[in-house]
């Protein structure tokens, strides 16, 4: 099975997991496109139980459903977290080696920025993706 770790780029915050992920996308929403200061967030969807995270965190809110995780020293974004849902989406750039992403499909593309050009034959969904 595949370990995922990774953590901040000061390295004073590290989280692991072997657990399979439940999905691996690429989001274009705005939202993400702004915490991230990006086009996209390619992230790894866990179940919360599933993950260590160990160091000092800093959260915010960015929506009533989803709180942001990040290094209070050097700002790294290194996760999604909505607690209700019991899932936490890591940022495939914190992880050590990203190489081990393997997304699924990009979701929210009615927010893709113009000049990113999607041909990689995943699906694409404009808002969120239907239920599985």
């Amino acid at each position: 099975m595949t370990r995922y770790e990774g953590g901040c780029l000061c390295k004073a915050v590290r989280y692991h997991t072997e657990a399979a992920p439940i999905n691996e996308r690429i989001c274009h929403c705005r939202l993400c496109q702004k915490v991230i200061g990006a086009a996209f967030n390619a992230r790894v969807l866990f179940r919360i139980d599933d993950v260590t995270i160990d160091g000092p965190l800093a959260t915010v809110n960015t929506s009533p459903e989803l709180k942001r995780g990040f290094c209070p020293s050097c700002g790294t974004t290194m996760f999604s977290r909505r607690d209700s849902a019991g899932i936490i989406g890591i940022t495939t750039g914190s992880l050590d080696d990203p190489t081990v992403f393997r997304p699924q499909m990009h979701i929210f593309t009615a927010s893709k920025q113009p000049w990113v050009m999607l041909d990689d034959g995943l699906p694409q969904y404009e808002g969120a993706p239907p239920p599985s």
